[in-house]
């Protein structure tokens, strides 16, 4: 059982049977004497990805779900869907661009290091490691004299993720990114 005052971001919880992650929490302390701190918490669905804000009492214990976190290699993208590959067992799956989620934007073909969420036995979504590479496809020419601190751009990336970039990155350069905010982490080698 996972306590209200336990609750954080990117933590899964169990409410009324669905499996959800927790996107935000906000603590609110009472006025009046005795009274409970509520939790007005953000989530969103792992089946359906339904994002919902619930609130809970101070002291209000929810159920951690039954989930199982296996390797993936991301194979490659069609109409069907995304498809993947335990490798453990070399079981491949397909998610729907709707199970995916803004995770469409971060997977490149082969692409490894992925987990794959599942629940009573069936796969619901994927977890992505904290930062990938991927190449500049397109931004505008560098800046000359652009510190990295001074300015940023907007850049394409070959997955058709768009994010922000330091002034000085040209189209071809590889780049580290945040999965959990589409963020500019640093330039990587490709």
């Amino acid at each position: 059982m996972i306590s209200t005052s336990d609750f954080k971001k990117h933590l899964r919880i169990l409410v009324d049977g669905e499996p959800f992650v927790i996107l935000d929490v906000h603590v609110q302390s009472p006025s009046a004497r005795g009274a409970s701190s509520l939790s007005k918490i953000r989530v969103r669905n792992l089946r359906t990805g339904q994002v919902l804000d619930k609130t809970f009492r101070g002291g209000d214990k929810v159920e951690e779900p039954n989930l199982e976190l296996r390797a993936v290699q991301f194979l490659y993208q069609d109409g069907d869907g995304f498809h993947f590959m335990d490798t453990q067992s070399y079981d491949q799956f397909a998610l729907a661009g709707d199970d995916i989620g803004d995770a469409a934007g971060y997977l490149k073909d082969g692409m490894e290091g992925i987990r794959s969420v599942v629940f009573n036995e069936k796969v619901i979504s994927v977890d992505l490691p904290n930062t990938v590479v991927l190449q500049v496809v397109e931004t505008n020419p560098p800046i000359k004299n652009a510190t990295a601190q001074a300015q940023t751009k907007s850049a394409k990336l070959e997955t058709g993720l768009t994010i922000q970039v330091p002034a000085y990155l040209e189209s071809g350069e590889f780049v580290q990114v945040d999965t959990r905010d589409a963020r500019f982490v640093a330039r990587a080698k490709g």
